[in-house]
């Protein structure tokens, strides 16, 4: 089908309204305190002057700015069916409300003589569009669209020649273990079909651990004793939350820079361990002496990125290299 004829791609609706995590709490609450810090500077001579002013006034804009976000939690599935024009005038009026809201509690503890309604609205009205930009931003960058551009990379890593590889091997196997073969090209449609998968979606770590051992399967089939392969998997984290393809890419690099050099071959490690509310992965594999970390650097970054915009602060990625033993580790919400 030509180009022209091609029918437009259906528009994703972006909402805003997605103020449920916490480091976007964290930055809201930051920036409303640093705009109350600056305007306590005005007409402050000393600063103990300041300091009496921004108590004041944080009395009134912290429980404010709490509770639109809080507002903005709770409404996020309803105000998604509106409009962005109307998510913008919600918000805003949100906005205004809470700027009222900390007003009157000002007013009800006596520390404000005039109560200033009509400005505390308008000042909700201006820091709500402000933290609503932020949050759109925030929303559109995880947009199909938007993800789809930033994981072209990660998603082109299963490579021509591991491809090559792996058909080569089934063809060999085709005649003497024909059954070796089939379970070969299963894992290997398998990987495919993850790779096309839909990147806005989500998956299990299950998930994700499953697909990393039909890999390590067909590169077992590859490099034999040399690929050492130790699993400690704990169930209770199975059900964290990860974006697709996460895991298996870190395994391939482990693989790589950590088997593929070395004529006696490599030990790689697999572990997931839940702690309380967090779920701990990690990815080690010994490399031989003389190599050093090398490694995918672009990879790591977008599986960094990645792992950021689905879990923000909550989820921590560090790489470590000592003593001859290369390890990615991963912190996510469980």
């Amino acid at each position: 089908m030509p180009a022209a004829d091609k029918p437009p791609a259906p528009s994703v609706r972006v909402s805003m309204f997605d103020a449920c995590h916490v480091g976007v709490v964290l930055r809201a609450v930051l920036f409303v305190q640093s705009v109350v810090g600056v305007a306590a500077m005005f007409g402050a001579a000393q600063p103990m002057d300041w300091l009496l002013r921004f108590s004041l006034l944080t009395g009134g804009t912290l429980p404010a700015t709490l509770a639109w976000l809080l507002a903005t939690c709770a409404l996020k599935k309803w105000v998604h069916q509106l409009t962005p024009r109307l998510q913008w005038a919600a918000g805003m009026a949100l906005g205004s409300a809470a700027g009222l809201y900390g007003c009157g509690l000002l007013a009800l503890m006596g520390l404000a003589e005039s109560a200033p309604w009509a400005a505390s609205a308008a000042a909700g009205v201006l820091l709500s569009g402000v933290l609503l930009a932020g949050l759109y931003w925030r929303a559109k960058a995880q947009t199909p669209a938007a993800t789809t551009a930033r994981l072209a990379e990660l998603q082109s890593r299963i490579r021509p020649h591991f491809l090559f590889n792996t058909l080569n091997s089934a063809i060999a196997l085709v005649r003497a273990e024909p059954l070796k073969a089939e379970a070969m090209l299963e894992d290997l449609s398998e990987l495919f079909r993850s790779a096309l998968a839909d990147p806005a979606q989500s998956v299990t770590l299950a998930q994700e651990i499953t697909l990393a051992q039909r890999y390590l399967a067909i590169e077992k089939i590859r490099f034999g004793e040399r690929l050492q392969v130790t699993w400690s998997l704990d169930m209770a984290a199975s059900c964290a939350r990860l974006p697709p393809l996460l895991l298996q890419p870190l395994v391939e690099n482990a693989v790589r820079h950590g088997v593929e050099p070395s004529a006696s071959g490599a030990q790689l490690k697999i572990s997931t361990d839940r702690r309380g509310s967090t779920v701990v992965v990690k990815v080690t594999n010994t490399v031989p002496a003389g190599v050093g970390a090398r490694g995918n650097g672009l990879a790591l970054a977008n599986v960094r990125e990645r792992l950021l915009l689905l879990h923000d602060v909550q989820a921590r990625f560090q790489t470590v290299f000592a003593g001859g033993v290369f390890q990615v580790r991963l912190e996510i919400p469980a």
